[in-house]
């Protein structure tokens, strides 16, 4: 009898398991697509998506591998460079950017052969980040080692300007309006770039934000989120006044987030294998609404806007150790559910 009595109760116990994890996986808001396996090893850092060509850049190492978006495949790589960090596409002239931190350069590239076109030395040291801003219709290298951005001309392939940006610089983003907003990582604070002038015009306090890394933009609202790494927060900034408005909890080792316009959701992806999906209620309210389990160290990311999913760069990590299992780098793919 009692036997029979366990045997019930561990029945239940692992029925109501698996009834609440049926619930979990039914009512995520993202769940795993794919996996698409990328040729060769080394280190990656940033993720950019071109929505015209429907292609995504995966920084690794010395080359930037490219995946057809419609197609899910890989269908080659732009190599040769010494260390890369972050590729800016600038459809305008079919050309796209890539920040080559130890060559002290920038590359550029044609967007549709994918070939090598210039490569243009920076005056500051180390391109990290990269953006476009269309307002100026300029590509701006941001120099962490130098507390600096090189401003690029897309049509000469040269670099015409630097920009003092007074703290050591992280990601960037442009409102296509003027206007530039960048995390100074040492600083805690955001800079506001104005492109007219191309100079700094408002420096805004980020804190309790500590170490902030990525951001990610609500143009319509007037609002920036700074992912920060010391507290494991997201920083909502009005980007009006300069004041940080709300502070949502993250996972650990955050680097790049999302803003998905349509469904109002914002994605940070964090390092400790997780990605914190933050819902937007208004512009000063906010809440978490999954925490979306991935692989470890899956920290920079890519949004499509067309099909709304999201995609991660990593490679499987060896257990207990920062050294990535040879072979295995990859872009994990999450659909939307909902």
């Amino acid at each position: 009898m009692i036997k029979q009595i366990l045997f019930s109760c561990l029945l239940f116990i692992i029925t109501a398991g698996s009834v609440q994890y049926s619930f979990a996986q039914k009512d995520s808001i993202y769940s795993f697509d794919k996996k698409i396996a990328l040729p060769g090893n080394g280190g990656y850092d940033y993720v950019s998506l071109d929505a015209v060509n429907r292609r995504l850049y995966v920084s690794h190492g010395t080359t930037v591998d490219v995946v057809d978006l419609n197609t899910g495949k890989y269908i080659g790589s732009i190599d040769s460079m010494q260390g890369v960090h972050g590729i800016a596409i600038v459809n305008k002239v079919n050309k796209g950017f890539i920040s080559d931190g130890r060559g002290q350069a920038v590359v550029a590239f044609d967007l549709k052969t994918l070939k090598k076109i210039a490569t243009i030395p920076v005056s500051k040291k180390g391109p990290d980040g990269i953006i476009y801003d269309p307002y100026s219709n300029r590509v701006l290298a941001f120099c962490g080692d130098a507390n600096s951005a090189c401003i690029i001309d897309v049509n000469k392939n040269k670099e015409v300007g630097t920009i003092d940006l007074g703290g050591a610089p992280e990601f960037a983003v442009s409102n296509g309006k003027g206007l530039v907003y960048n995390n100074l990582e040492d600083k805690s604070s955001l800079d506001v770039i104005d492109t007219r002038t191309m100079k700094v015009i408002a420096n805004y306090s980020l804190s309790p934000c500590g170490g902030p890394t990525g951001i990610a933009l609500d143009e319509k609202d007037n609002r920036a989120f700074s992912v920060c790494r010391e507290n494991k927060g997201m920083s909502v900034v009005n980007i009006k006044s300069g004041k940080v408005v709300a502070t949502i909890p993250i996972g650990a080792g955050v680097d790049a987030v999302v803003y998905d316009t349509k469904y109002k959701r914002i994605i940070a992806s964090n390092g400790d294998g997780t990605a914190t999906v933050i819902k937007q209620n208004s512009p000063d309210s906010y809440s978490v609404v999954q925490t979306l389990h991935n692989t470890y160290r899956a920290k920079t990311m890519a949004l499509d806007p067309l099909t709304h999913k999201i995609y991660f760069s990593a490679g499987e990590f060896q257990p207990g150790s920062r050294s990535v299992t040879p072979g295995t780098f990859a872009v994990w793919v999450y659909k939307l559910n909902q």
